[in-house]
């Protein structure tokens, strides 16, 4: 079955070009969605085939390479000297995020059937849905740098089509410089920060294709090829490669554009920030795991940024009262601990984590749009309060959800999550340090996950009845909540420790790089234990705190919130990182373009030039134009005039 490894990346092809191609004409939403949600949930079922065929062989039966064609082909001579082909490479960790992708995706779709209803643009949202899996698998099934540049870029494009689809519409941009703007600008924004991160991907992948004279990841990864280059080029290459990361993954300090994606619809958000696009920078340098390995001082780069992220943005949600975005900063933060879990080699942790964290963020996005849609698009979560009446279905997978992101005990997020703070903590590249600032953003987060939970479905209700009558979502969209609320409490047992079979899994991919590292297992299951109670611990302190707080003393925020004017402040805008480079790069650019581009070029020299040559024009046309005047007289004494001038001219010659 591996042979119909493209097929994945087909059937969502073809749903894009039906839906973008016919949609428009055909206006029947049931058809369109089930073409765009079938043509995803072929491709997990496809890869859950290709899943269970590679359970079945051995090991080093289980990677493999299918070409499609050449894409790309040079040549000197009679030689060829570059060549790059759409080929896709089926290993452990390619068909786990596979399965990730068309798994979570095909329930967003689905959701979407009822999330979009009515919509004028629904043919052409799951026309971008779609493209965007065919993006993200080119992206993750790639054989090839080049290759999966081409899914890097496509996943960048469809976050600005989709972030921006509803380009009409306004949006709360926070902090103290509140006020509104379009949609379509929080989608120029994502894909102008995600340029500046994707210059460093290509920065490295050219660096690479310097150093190793091609752009596969078999050449590249190879044992003999990477021990004949020097640590600084690799240094070089895997800092370039982590640029991107940062812009894609939304990492310190190219956070900034996530956030505001939160102005596409809910479905997109899901889309965006569970099972594809911020992944793909983890994705990426996991894949890429033994050129890190070899490059001890990037290793700390990630970790600390990694560890940085996941508090800082923690913080910000502490005080966020936009319901969606307080689940993009946690995304955020989670993303961090992914990077943290790479940075210190734990990196079948990392993907442990971008799993299960798919299921609870996906849950919590689409979550979050039933609230939203019950509320008329009320997302202010200090406008709710009391909604579990309400939506018993929404509420109680949301609990779930909010349970697993907390990190509550034998949940999903509980296990992935402590297994990185406990690589943070005992690893050779770890260090006590690291695993307190993830222990502390772990607290916050179980904090600001129930405050959530408490502001949104408990209390008393503080919306208007006489506007708002909530009512549960249709079949369509509360059905996915319940499968991936599942998934957010049983998923995390593929990963329990010391008999982790998602670990045996991805073994092959990553034990290149424990072997460069001499990585040895670390025994002591009594202290891993101990900090799984430390770990489960300080998120029951943190549900408590929240419950205790909003349910009981709402009037202690606000104490806080008074006593501690400047740090509230600080978080309310967000460290002020928008405003700072509003400061030090936006305005400078506009003024710039301006006076120097705007006034100074295109007005005073280009406008300048034509406006010149036209009144040069104008001026000799003035004078020409008095030849024809009409009257023939005129033209009789023009002719004779010039008859004697022409005999002169001969007589004196």
């Amino acid at each position: 079955m591996i042979t119909f490894a493209p097929l994945l990346v087909l059937f969502p092809l073809l749903g894009f070009l039906f839906n973008g191609v016919f949609g428009w004409k055909i206006k029947n939403e049931k058809l369109l969605g089930i073409v765009g949600s079938g043509s995803v949930g072929l491709s997990f079922i496809l890869a859950s085939v290709i899943f269970v065929q590679m359970l079945g062989v051995e090991e080093s039966a289980r990677k493999q390479s299918v070409e499609v064609f050449t894409w790309v082909s040079t040549f000197t001579g009679s030689s060829s000297s570059f060549s790059a082909s759409v080929a896709y490479q089926i290993d452990q960790l390619s068909i786990l995020m596979a399965l990730i992708v068309t798994g979570v995706g095909f329930l967003i779709h689905v959701y979407s059937i009822g999330y979009m209803r009515g919509d004028p643009g629904f043919w052409r949202f799951f026309a971008y849905l779609n493209l965007f899996i065919f993006a993200m698998l080119n992206l993750v099934l790639a054989d090839n740098f080049l290759l999966m540049f081409l899914g890097w870029e496509g996943v960048g494009l469809c976050s600005y089509l989709l972030i921006g689809f509803w380009y009409d519409r306004k949006f709360d941009i926070g902090g103290e410089e509140a006020g509104s703007t379009y949609t379509g600008h929080a989608g120029m924004k994502a894909f102008i920060v995600n340029r500046i991160g994707d210059f460093g991907f290509l920065m490295g992948m050219l660096l690479i294709f310097v150093t190793f004279g091609s752009l596969r990841y078999d050449s590249v990864f190879s044992n003999a090829t990477i021990m004949s280059v020097g640590t600084p080029v690799l240094t070089w290459i895997t800092l370039f490669l982590f640029v991107g990361a940062t812009g894609k993954s939304a990492q310190i300090p190219l956070h900034v554009w996530l956030p505001d994606a939160m102005a596409g619809p809910t479905p997109v958000s899901a889309l965006i920030h569970a099972a594809t696009m911020v992944t793909a920078g983890v994705y990426m340098v996991a894949r890429c795991s033994i050129l890190f390995a070899l490059a001890p001082t990037s290793m700390l780069v990630v970790a600390i940024i990694g560890a940085l992220t996941a508090f800082c943005a923690a913080t910000i949600g502490l005080v966020q009262n936009d319901i969606k975005k307080v689940l993009a900063y946690s995304t955020v933060s989670q993303l961090g601990y992914m990077f943290l879990a790479m940075g210190v080699a734990a990196f079948s942790a990392g993907i442990f984590h971008l799993m299960t964290h798919a299921f609870f963020k996906a849950l919590l996005f689409l979550g979050s749009g039933a609230v939203i849609h019950a509320m008329h698009e009320e997302q202010d979560i200090q406008k709710m309060g009391g909604l579990k009446k309400y939506l018993p279905i929404t509420h109680k997978t949301f609990v779930a959800g909010a349970l697993a992101l907390a990190g509550f005990p034998l949940l999903s997020g509980f296990f992935s999550k402590d297994e990185i703070l406990w690589n943070a903590f005992i690893g050779e590249h770890g260090s006590p340090l690291l695993w307190l600032i993830g222990a502390t953003a772990a607290a916050f987060t179980a904090f600001y996950s129930f405050r959530l939970v408490t502001l949104t479905f408990d209390g008393k209700e503080r919306f208007d009845h006489h506007h708002l009558h909530p009512h549960e979502a249709p079949a369509t969209m509360y059905v996915p909540l319940v499968i991936l609320a599942v998934l957010s409490v049983v998923g995390g047992l593929v990963g329990i420790p010391h008999v982790s079979q998602l670990e045996h899994w991805l073994d092959p991919v990553f034990d290149p790089a424990k072997i460069k590292l001499m990585q040895t297992e670390h025994e002591g299951f009594g202290l891993e234990l101990l900090f799984m109670v430390v770990s489960g611990t300080i998120a029951l302190a943190g549900i408590w705190a929240a419950r205790k707080v909003y349910l009981e003393r709402p009037e202690v925020a606000e104490q806080y919130a008074s006593r501690f004017k400047k740090l509230y402040r600080l978080l309310w805008n967000k460290y002020f990182v928008d405003e700072g480079y509003n400061a030090v790069a936006v305005r400078p650019i506009v003024k710039g373009s301006d006076f120097l581009l705007w006034k100074g070029f295109d007005v005073a020299v280009i406008d300048g030039a034509l406006d010149g040559s036209a009144a040069f024009v104008n001026k000799i046309a003035s004078v020409l134009r008095k030849i024809q005047t009409g009257v023939a007289q005129s033209y009789a004494t023009a002719i004779v005039g010039g008859i004697l001038f022409v005999l002169t001219w001969i007589v004196l010659r």
